[in-house]
């Protein structure tokens, strides 16, 4: 039994429970957690701490989330994670203002197991440091760079590319030092892609998404808010990357089997026009325009207000019908 002085530590591994009372928690159970989760006040007032104290204690961990409100974690936190815990698979580190490269080295030496990794908000880390924690964890299936202004380069992406080909979700929105070059680089090295978010990407053009369509079969949601440089072009690549026939891609969906793209974020791309777009949407039965399943977003394209998806359309029709028969 291990009492732990403080507040709420949710702790989940098969059979073991923690239990409650007051301020005091008791965890009961012979296996370490596969999951520590901070989420009361106190404890994310007194994080750093904590996690100098707890990681010792937690060497089979597995999933670690440390968000936070306020920054307030530090380099020699994570330091003490990686010295410990190398059975890491999941780490959240979003808005962890406080820490610099240190981390990033410690856990690309520490934790090579990482296959999700969330350092979103983490202004200061530089894209060497993101470089050379990729060369270490080539597992990753799930990295959020958001806000990472430093370290999400073409530099960076470029490594990403070449040592984590198993990469599937990533988020670079409002990455503004992320250009085609990087991305590219991603569409070629990365076959995996399934979600990819390059809103606020503003230096992006069409080269970038002509790249995913060809190189991504497996992309299903694009970001692209606020990239004004996309073109018709770029739609235009999306819908020629179908490989299957309009009718197998119906047929697909009939038999929950999605292919293609189910989720497009264009808006503010105001250069794209609605011939465009509704090839998109008429290429991926998977796309919506409708409220109940609102899928492609097109919100401050004003010109795109003419697009609708089949069963939009099918609706609209079915409503004329009726006020027809209504009349007679």
């Amino acid at each position: 039994m291990l009492s732990v002085l403080g507040s709420h530590i949710c702790l989940c591994h098969g059979s073991f429970v923690v239990i409650g009372i007051s301020m005091r928690f008791f965890l009961i159970g012979r296996s370490w957690p596969c999951f520590l989760f901070f989420s009361n006040p106190w404890c994310k007032n007194n994080m750093n701490n904590l996690v100098l104290s707890l990681a010792p204690r937690f060497t089979k961990l597995q999933s670690l989330s440390l968000r936070q409100n306020m920054p307030q974690l530090e380099d020699d936190a994570v330091e003490t994670i990686a010295n410990y815990c190398h059975d890491l698979h999941d780490l959240d580190l979003s808005k962890s203002l406080r820490l610099t490269d240190r981390a990033l080295y410690a856990l690309a030496c520490g934790c090579p197991r990482l296959t999700k990794l969330n350092i979103s908000g983490c202004s200061s880390f530089s894209d060497s440091a993101l470089a050379y924690l990729t060369s270490f964890c080539r597992n990753l299936k799930c990295l959020n760079l958001c806000g990472c202004v430093k370290a999400a380069t073409n530099r960076a992406l470029q490594a990403i590319a070449c040592n984590c080909n198993q990469l599937q979700y990533l988020n670079l929105g409002w990455c503004e030092g992320v250009g085609d070059k990087g991305v590219i680089s991603l569409a070629l090295g990365c076959p995996n892609l399934s979600a990819l978010d390059l809103c606020g990407c503003v230096l992006i053009t069409d080269e970038s998404v002509i790249a995913l369509a060809t190189g991504c079969p497996h992309l299903r949601s694009l970001g692209l808010y606020y990239c004004q440089n996309i073109t018709d072009r770029a739609m235009y690549s999306l819908a020629n990357s179908c490989v299957k026939s309009k009718r197998g891609l119906w047929d697909s969906v009939r038999n929950n089997d999605v292919k293609g793209l189910m989720n497009l974020n264009i808006s503010q791309c105001t250069a794209l026009t609605p011939p465009a777009v509704q090839a998109v949407c008429d290429s991926f039965p998977s796309l919506h325009t409708c409220p109940e399943r609102h899928s492609l977003i097109i919100s401050g394209c004003l010109s795109l207000t003419s697009v609708h998806c089949a069963c939009a359309v099918q609706a609209h029709r079915s409503g004329r019908s009726a006020i027809t028969h209504h009349a007679y």
